[in-house]
Formats: structure tokens, sequence, C-alpha cells
């Protein structure tokens, strides 16, 4: 049952976020117990965020005959999952405030967003904007959670939102034909195979485009049209991209032409979700070499 109820919090998606929040803290160097911190907090929100959505979709699930859903299968009980939902739920509470006001607020909110998903917007043409809103705060979660508080630069929140409507587009497409069945009608279902696969590798390349190049625009943020920067020459050129960012670039750009071709030629499949998340971790590999860039 344990193994079960692993399978339920969709462990995928949940350990890369995770991992994804984990990286982003050593990256711009929170303490190690402020690292294991935010780890914990953002896992609860995904284990809340995951079991919720097996536990909701039950019986949508077992009408749909899903032999993936451990619920559906009867590998664990309907109640099991609720249970393990609303503790997850819980312990982002006080595991947030643990990294600070500031912070406890962005993870708290990033929570209640992907909830809002499973709870009514997945049905609905805003289906998208749980994702945007969530992937988006991911890192302001570490930077608020660093001493002092400290907000993301904006093409990082960019491209956070970006992934994250990436992996919305991409995670529904081989359910589409199931979920309006179930009277499941997203933005992705509206608008069909090709145009959903479109938007998922456009968001991609957009995403690998802000994390490669974003950091050049930090000189104008704040800055009225014509002032003279802020910055010095120094960091413009450490703004620039490197070689290992510009050849993350050249093979994000490849994963996303790959996954319009599939999406052209292919049926849809959880490779293209598997593609995305490919290229997430090399956004954030890339973020990685950013350091201290990403605050803004």
């Amino acid at each position: 049952m344990v193994l079960a109820l692993i399978a339920a919090c969709h462990p995928g998606p949940t350990a890369a976020v995770t991992a994804l929040s984990v990286i982003l803290s050593i990256t711009i160097g929170l303490a190690p117990v402020r690292v294991a911190t935010v780890g914990a907090a953002i896992l609860a929100g995904q284990l809340a965020i995951g079991w919720s959505n097996d536990w909701l979709d039950a019986r949508r699930d077992v009408d749909a005959g899903r032999t993936d859903k451990p619920v559906a299968t009867g590998a664990v009980a309907v109640s099991t999952v609720r249970t393990a939902f609303i503790v997850a739920a819980l312990a982002v509470i006080p595991l947030s405030f643990a990294l600070g006001i500031d912070a406890a607020a962005a993870s708290i909110v990033l929570t209640a967003s992907g909830l809002s998903y499973n709870l009514w917007l997945k049905k609905t043409q805003y289906s998208w904007l749980p994702y945007v809103v969530s992937f988006g705060l991911l890192p302001m979660v570490v930077t608020l959670a660093a001493t002092p508080p400290a907000v993301a630069a904006w093409w990082v929140v960019a491209t956070g939102s970006l992934l994250g409507l990436a992996a919305h587009f991409a995670n529904v497409l081989p359910d589409l034909e199931d979920d309006r069945a179930a009277g499941v009608n997203g933005l992705p279902h509206r608008l069909g195979r090709v145009g959903s696969g479109l938007v998922a590798f456009g968001s991609l390349l957009l995403a690998s485009v802000m994390v490669t190049f974003g950091g050049l625009l930090m000189p104008a943020a704040g800055g009225a049209p014509g002032a003279p920067s802020r910055y010095s020459d120094a960091t413009v050129a450490a703004a620039a991209p490197s070689l290992l960012g510009l050849i993350g670039f050249a093979i994000g750009l490849v994963i996303a032409a790959f996954g319009v071709w599939l999406v052209l030629t292919r049926p849809p499949s959880r490779l293209l979700f598997q593609l995305i998340i490919a290229s997430a971790l090399i956004d954030v590999v890339l973020l990685d070499l950013s350091g201290s860039r990403l605050i803004a």
C-alpha cells in the first residue's frame, strides 16, 4: 500500500519540482538547513497537490479504466489518499512559516494555486493559470527564504511561468479524449492536440530564451528609456550567456523542435511531458550558472 500511495502522489512531477527548489536554493547560497526546509515545504505542497488530484478524480479514473492510477485499480483506498492529502496540506503551513513570512506567503499561494486546478480550474478555459502562477512563484519562495528576503529577477519568474505553461499542455495531451468524455474542458481541450502541442513547445522555447538571454535585459530594469544604466560594463558582460549557456540553449531548441515534430506526426504520449522535464532540468543548470543574477 505504501508504494501505491507514493505512486498516487504523481511522483515524477513531485520529485522534479522539489529538486528544482533545492537546486535553486543551493544556487543562491542558502544555508543547508534552509535548503532542506525549502525542499520540505515544496515537497509537502506537491504531495498535497498530487494526492488531491487522485482523490478528487477517483471516480472519473475508475470509469475511464485508468490502469496507471492506484486508486482506480484498487491498490490504495480513496480514503487513504484523502487522509494523506490532508496531512500534507497541513504540513505546508508550519514548514512554510519556518522560512519567514514572505516566503511562507509565496509557498502557501503556490500550493493553493495547484489545488485550485484540481478543485475547479482544470475544467475551465483558465486551466493554465495555476501552472503559470505556481511555477512562477517557485523561484520566489527560494529567494524570499534568503536572509534578508529578496525578490527573484523578473526573467527567472518568467522562465518558471513559461515552464509551467509548457508542462500543463504537455501533461494533458495524452488524456484529451478521456478528459473530454468526463466533462473536462480546459484550454488544451479547446485548442486541440496540435494547437496544445505548439503552445507547449513554443512556451518551452521561450523559457530557454529567457534563461539564456534574460540576464542581458537586467541593466534596463527599473530605469527610464534612455537613462544611464546603473550597471557596470563588467556586470553586463557577466550577464552575457556563456559557451555552456549557448550549448544548453541549443539543446533546448532541439528538444522543442523534436516535440513539435512529435505533436504533428505521432499520437500524444507521456514522452512529451518527459521532454518538458528534461528541458526544465537543463534550464535549471543554466540558472545555476547564473548565480546571484537570480535575485533582482
